[in-house]
This record gives structure tokens, C-alpha cells and sequence, in this order.
């Protein structure tokens, strides 16, 4: 009797847990998708506002940014603050932004959208994969829930794409950031009902670093501008003058983290050798995933007329890939053969797979040529998802989740920008500035190069996780063992 009423007080608790992890998994879906949802629709929004390529790329790169720089600030308000309060504030400012997104009538107010989007993207993620380790940790179910987490992640990246390609031809752009709206709703009602806020969550300081948030956010902006400008044509003394702001931003915000009381990025977490490596690779990892996905699509729509729904399609065996084996196949192999040698076939296959596009034609075969590339460039971005997370969190003792979590999370959006800039950028170059209006034979010719550019990201994260120490610890970072495991260096 005693064990049919642990059983039974064991089940409520069990469904509580998988509800909470529903609605963490919800929100970061929404938040991912609404950076790739919409990749597919950007020749759709560059003909109706009459965008050139560089500056299109600020509707990815605005979001992105702005995401990216103001994670570890979220993250540090939410030791603060509670990390219940800071997710409700994101998903609400996330939900508003993209009804704004969809009604703009200018480049300008699109844009300045995107940038709001991603203050509300930023609080909202920032928390839920500290909440995730804060819940699941202790249980035991760390791993189990971070490749859930991880695959709806990577899965919701490339449902971004087909679900872009649905609702550009059925309904119009503008649907791309409606659909936000009832996702964010829903997803804030339920999580003020049912998401835990633990007193002991929060911290007893109140120090927050501003001046590192706006440095790092400022010095990223300034680099992908720089970029972006290289890829419109523009190499003058102004172009010079941004990547030299850009380089005084970001040296001000190391020196900012140096000499801060509470830094937004503690220097000494970060000069752990796993978690160093572990979000270089997160950080190469994005940046080749966001630039391929981004030149495939061009591709394409621009050299093999597909529409926006079938260019879409195309790309769905990518995300089958990322969700069965991000989520499912990943944590496995990571738990036995350890982080390093999972992120170093990773990066090989993303690697090869990439490089595999340059050999694309005006005339290539979806399934001889596309298809191939796609599947095995997607295994590697899959399998590297979940295991440079897995990474990453095993370096952090008890009590570090939030910078750990932001940090992940800002290595990952950081990439993204400035893959994408580096691309066009390189298709500018070619095109002398035309970019994809350009003559069909450069067009491809750019895409060749900027494919072959992006498969060296990949190669050099597969360096970086060579220098990966070992395997990931046994127990997860959250767990309530005393003492806590040596967390590798």
C-alpha cells in the first residue's frame, strides 16, 4: 500500500515536470523559429520594400544581435530578479514585437521590430535553459531533457523554413511574425499558472553590467554593419573606420569584464577549457548552419526558380535529421563516447556537407546533388547541438546555470550574424556589390565561393573540439550530490 501511494504521489509530479518542460520547449521553439521563419520570405519582403542584399540581411542580423548581446544580461537579471518574472517580461515584449513585425510598412520599422523582438527573445531563452538545468538537474534528467530541449531547438529551425515557405505563398510575409502571436500567448498564460519561481532562485546582489551588455551588443552591430557593407561594394575609409569601432567596442568590453565587480561574463568561467572550446564550437556551428540555409535558399529561389513553398519543402529532410538525431540518437552517443569525439565527426560531416554544395549548377538535380549535401551537413549540425550543450553545461559547477546557459545561447546567436555577414559578404565581392541580381553564371559563381568560405567555419570548429578535455561529468550540473563533481577545466 505504502508503495501504491509513493507511486501515485510520484505521477502528479512526473506530469507537472513534463508540463514545465512543454512550456520551456514552447517558448524556445517560438524564439528559434522566428529566426529562420523568415529566411524563406526575405526575396518575397526584398521586392515589396525594394531591400538591397546587404541590407536585407539586417532583418536576420537585427534579431540576431540584438538577441545574442543581451542574453548574459538576461541571464544576470534573472539570478536577480527571478527567472519566472524575467521569461513572462520576454514572452510578452516577444508576442507584441512581431505583431508590430507584421503590420511595418517600412524597411526602417521592420527592422527596429526585429531589434525589440530580440530584447524579448533574449530574456525569454536566457531563462528557460537555466530553468531547465535547475529543475531537471537534481532529478537526474538533465541529459534526457537538454536533447529534448536541444532537438525541438534545432527541429524548430528548420520548421521556421518550411513554415515561412507555407505562409509567404498562402498568406503573405507578414504571416511569418503573426503566427508569433497565439504562441506567445498561450505560452505566457500557461507559464504564469504553472512555472515554478523558487525562492531560493534568486541572488542577493543587485549589480548589473551594462556597460558589457552595450559594448559587446554595440561591437557585434558594428561588425556585421562593416560586413554588410563589404558585401554592398563599400570598401572606403568609413567601412574601415566601423571595423576599428568595432574592434575599441569589443576590446572596451573585455576590458569592462576585467575590472567589473559582478561581470556580465566572468573572464575566469570562460577560461575553462571546456567551456571555452565548447561554445567556439556552438559559436562556428551556427554561423555555418545560418549561412548555409541562408545560401541554399537563395539558390534556390533566385537560380533554380522554386517558390517559396517548395524551397521550403526541400529543405524538410534537414529537419527530420536535426529532431530524431538532435534529440534522440545525440544524447546517446554522447553518454558513451564522451563530447569529443560526437563534436569532432560532427564537424567533419558539417564540414564536408557544405563544402558538398559547391559543387551546385544552374542545372543540378535536387536528389543527386542537394539532397546528399543537405543530409550530411545536417547530421553534423545535429549531433553538434546537442553535444557542445552537453558540453558547455558540464563545465559549470552548482549555482553558475545562468551565465553557463547565457553563454551557450550567446555563442550560438552570436554565430548566426556573422556567418550570414561573412556570406554575403563574399557574394558581394564576387558580384562587385549586385548580389543575387546580378547575372545568373555570378550569381553561382558567388554561391560556390561563399559555400566553400562557410565549410571553413566547420573545419575550424572541428580544431576547436579537439581541445575538448575528456568526457562530460557523470552528474549533471544542478544535481544535489555533496560534493560537488570537479567540473573539467
Amino acid at each position: 500500500m505504502a508503495s501504491e501511494g509513493a507511486g501515485a504521489e510520484k505521477r502528479p509530479a512526473q506530469q507537472r515536470t513534463g508540463l514545465i518542460l512543454s512550456l520551456l520547449v514552447m517558448a524556445q521553439f517560438a524564439v528559434v523559429v522566428d529566426f529562420s521563419i523568415v529566411q524563406i520570405a526575405l526575396p518575397t519582403i526584398r521586392a515589396e520594400l525594394a531591400m538591397s542584399l546587404g541590407d536585407l540581411q539586417w532583418i536576420v542580423s537585427a534579431y540576431g544581435l540584438t538577441f545574442a548581446g543581451l542574453l548574459l544580461l538576461s541571464g544576470r537579471l534573472s539570478d536577480i530578479y527571478g527567472r519566472k518574472r524575467l521569461f513572462l517580461i520576454g514572452l510578452l515584449i516577444f508576442w507584441l514585437s512581431s505583431l508590430a513585425a507584421g503590420l511595418a510598412t517600412s524597411e526602417q520599422v521592420l527592422i527596429a521590430a526585429r531589434v525589440v523582438q530580440g530584447i524579448g527573445a533574449a530574456m525569454a531563452s536566457a531563462t528557460c535553459l537555466a530553468l531547465i538545468v535547475r529543475i531537471f538537474g537534481p532529478l537526474g534528467r538533465l541529459n534526457q531533457a537538454l536533447g529534448i530541449f536541444t532537438a525541438v531547438s534545432s527541429a524548430g529551425f528548420s520548421a521556421g523554413l518550411v513554415l515561412g515557405g507555407v505562409l509567404t505563398e498562402a498568406l503573405g510575409w507578414r504571416w511569418i511574425f503573426f503566427v508569433n502571436v497565439p504562441i506567445g500567448i498561450v505560452a505566457t498564460v500557461l507559464s504564469a499558472r504553472y512555472l515554478p519561481d523558487p525562492a531560493g532562485d534568486r541572488s542577493s546582489g543587485r549589480s548589473l553590467d551594462v556597460p558589457g551588455a552595450l559594448s559587446v551588443t554595440g561591437g557585434l552591430m558594428l561588425l556585421v554593419y562593416g560586413l554588410s557593407e563589404v558585401g554592398n561594394g563599400d570598401t572606403s575609409a568609413g567601412t574601415y573606420l566601423v571595423f576599428l569601432l568595432s574592434v575599441v567596442a569589443l576590446a572596451a568590453f573585455i576590458g569592462i569584464e576585467h575590472r567589473s565587480a559582478a561581470p556580465l561574463m566572468p573572464l575566469s568561467f570562460l577560461r575553462r577549457r571546456t567551456v571555452f572550446f565548447a561554445n567556439a564550437t556552438a559559436l562556428l556551428t551556427f554561423a555555418t548552419s545560418t549561412a548555409m540555409v541562408f545560401l541554399l535558399t537563395a539558390y534556390l529561389q533566385v537560380l533554380l526558380a522554386y517558390t517559396p513553398l517548395y524551397a521550403a519543402l526541400a529543405i524538410i529532410p534537414g529537419a527530420l535529421v536535426y529532431f530524431i538525431l538532435g534529440g534522440f540518437g545525440a544524447p546517446r552517443l554522447v553518454r558513451r563516447f564522451g563530447a569529443r569525439p560526437v563534436l569532432v565527426v560532427a564537424m567533419a560531416c558539417l564540414a564536408v556537407g557544405v563544402l558538398s554544395f559547391s559543387r551546385i549548377s544552374l542545372t543540378s538535380e535536387y536528389l543527386a546533388v542537394v539532397l546528399p549535401a543537405l543530409l550530411l551537413a545536417s547530421v553534423g549540425g545535429a549531433l553538434s547541438a546537442t553535444a557542445s550543450n552537453i558540453a558547455a553545461l558540464g563545465g559549470a559547477e552548482r549555482g553558475e546555470e545562468g551565465v553557463a546557459s547565457g553563454l551557450i545561447n550567446t555563442s550560438r546567436q552570436i554565430g548566426g550574424p556573422i556567418g550570414l555577414a561573412v556570406a554575403v559578404s563574399v557574394i558581394g565581392l564576387v558580384t562587385h556589390g549586385a548580389g543575387v541580381t546580378a547575372a545568373g553564371g555570378e550569381v553561382l559563381t558567388a554561391l560556390r565561393y561563399a559555400f566553400i568560405t562557410t565549410a571553413f567555419f566547420a573545419a575550424f570548429a572541428m580544431v576547436c573540439s579537439l581541445f575538448l578535455k575528456g568526457k562530460p561529468r557523470s552528474t549533471p550540473v544542478g544535481t544535489s550530490q555533496t560534493p560537488p563533481p570537479q567540473s573539467p577545466r
